[in-house]
């Protein structure tokens, strides 16, 4: 659910400040369970900050959440103009209450540039962002990131979103030093209800992301409060 904050922040464009919590249930493969995600977006005067926390609400035998992941960023842009430096750390960690066991995701810290567009009127906007990427204790890669948002019919409907591309060893065949490319990404579309509660969907599409081969659909249906 990474990245779609910022989507919206930038189609607003006078917002300096938000933040939002959305409940998404996984219809997906294997998974069928709640997932949380905490966003939150603030510009200032030397760039702006992005972060966002998701929770993934699986084991009913434990009560507990299975895994957590992290991404922050910040973009540094006091010079104006559509180019901005980009810094991000990415990570995290899962547990399974069947086996008892714990694991972590691999730390990533990312180096690049974001360059913003939008359209006049600041109902469509997209990020393209070109980084340098170090995954510790696997290997040093590049991403690319595209982030998008729109809103239609006086701003009942957002469609927002991002995906990313990179190149990681080790990510569905352990122990080896075969590096696959990484596909993600999450279109979300929202019905406004009010400036603060909406209702939609996200369909996360992949390629030998999170362990599995090949290519991945996981739909959700999704409430979101904005603060």
């Amino acid at each position: 659910m990474k990245k779609i904050v910022l989507a919206l922040c930038l189609l607003a464009a006078v917002s300096t400040q938000a933040q939002n919590l959305q409940f998404h249930y996984d219809f997906g493969k294997d998974r069928k369970y709640v997932t949380t995600t905490l966003e939150m977006f603030k510009a200032d005067k030397w760039g702006s900050s992005f972060f966002f926390v998701d929770y993934d609400h699986d084991q009913t035998g434990s009560h507990s959440p299975s895994g957590s992941y992290m991404e922050i960023t910040r973009s540094l842009n006091f010079w104006g103009g559509p180019l901005s430096a980009h810094v991000e750390y990415d990570g995290g960690l899962g547990y399974n209450g069947d086996t008892n066991f714990g694991y972590g995701i691999n730390s990533a810290w990312l180096f690049g540039a974001d360059y913003f567009m939008h359209s006049k009127d600041f109902s469509r906007t997209l990020t393209l962002q070109a980084m340098f990427k170090n995954i510790r204790g696997k290997n040093n890669t590049a991403q690319l990131t595209a982030v998008w948002g729109t809103q239609w019919f006086n701003k009942k409907f957002t469609f927002s979103g991002f995906a990313d591309l990179w190149w990681e060893k080790n990510t569905y065949e352990y122990l080896t030093d075969e590096i696959h490319p990484v596909f993600l990404t999450e279109p979300q579309l929202w019905y406004n209800f009010t400036e603060h509660m909406s209702a939609g969907s996200e369909i996360e599409l992949s390629t030998n992301f999170a362990g599995n081969e090949g290519f991945m659909v996981n739909p959700t249906l999704a409430v979101k409060w904005n603060f």
